[in-house]
């Protein structure tokens, strides 16, 4: 007698887009239904929080960046990390080489472009570390000001913004790139979340999610072409259009990032060392106001 699909939603904390390729291939290619789940992939984004769906139910699983989930726990969601994607922060400063910035302290009496929210932690962490007098600007979610100038340092993602200023004529060796990660300021960003009471009630389903959606991944990595075209499908579907190189440059990046020395298997552990890190960063800037136990925010999950 056939058993019944588990029925489970997730949600990435953005739109449609090749950061979260691996789950759109799981769920096409059939890896979640091999493994007897119905999976439903919500769109996120600032109209449709990922936490805000992990914490009312409506989504069983949500991928989360650590600062983001480690404030939301620490607020009473009963979140935990059950698999860390990305180990390495790839927030990065870029500067026009024609600016005279060759190292953190050239920074100073210049405008650095910052976005709100957690994005910002990790910049101000750096401009206290180096004792910059700065002026700080808040940017758009565009890379406008950098291009016209307005600003001597823009905020990016290496996966997103950074591409985007290539395409837009700056060659790479007219800029000049600093990585937060590189200057001690490594904040781990994407990770698998649900609540300890979906992890009490369906370990198992927990831990079939996680291991599609790893294959999802490996697919991925290994048919490009074809996940760039279904991201660029789940695109049209949620109305969102879609540039297909700049998908194809995050689709690899996130290859950079989730596999580096091309061999490693995925690392999915969540390291306690940068747990406290991050925490301790955020409480230093008055967006954490205790720790949350290590021990009751991730949880290793058994794959026997």
């Amino acid at each position: 007698m056939a058993v019944e699909p588990a029925r489970v939603t997730f949600i990435p904390q953005w739109i449609p887009q090749a950061q979260f390729a691996g789950y759109y291939c799981a769920l096409k290619e059939g890896l979640y239904s091999q493994r007897n789940l119905e999976v439903t992939i919500l769109n996120g984004g600032p109209k449709s929080p990922a936490s805000a769906h992990l914490e009312n139910g409506t989504a069983d699983f949500a991928s989360l960046w650590l600062t983001s989930a480690i404030q939301m726990r620490e607020k009473g969601v009963r979140l935990i990390n059950i698999t860390q994607l990305i180990h390495r922060s790839s927030l990065m400063f870029v500067v026009r080489k024609s600016s005279g910035i060759e190292k953190p302290e050239d920074m100073n009496g210049k405008k650095i472009g910052v976005w709100g929210g957690d994005f910002q932690v990790q910049p101000l962490a750096f401009i206290k570390k180096y004792n910059l007098q700065v002026r700080l600007i808040r940017q758009p979610l565009s890379i406008n000001l950098f291009m016209e100038k307005a600003i001597d340092v823009t905020s990016a993602m290496w996966y997103n913004e950074y591409h985007s200023i290539l395409n837009f004529g700056l060659n790479p060796d007219e800029l000049r790139t600093f990585f937060l990660a590189d200057y001690g300021l490594n904040f781990p960003e994407d990770g698998i979340y649900c609540t300890e009471k979906t992890l009490a009630e369906k370990p198992q389903v927990c831990r079939d999610f996680i291991l599609a959606t790893l294959e999802g991944w490996q697919y991925a990595f290994r048919h490009t072409e074809e996940a760039i075209r279904l991201i660029a499908a789940f695109s049209r579907d949620a109305k969102i259009p879609v540039n297909l190189p700049h998908q194809r440059w995050m689709l690899a990046r996130m290859k950079d990032l989730m596999l580096p020395g091309e061999t490693r298997p995925f690392q999915t552990v969540l390291s306690e060392k940068d747990y406290r890190f991050v925490s301790e960063t955020l409480k230093e800037y008055g967006l954490l106001q205790s720790l949350p136990p290590y021990e009751a925010f991730y949880k290793t999950v058994h794959f026997n």
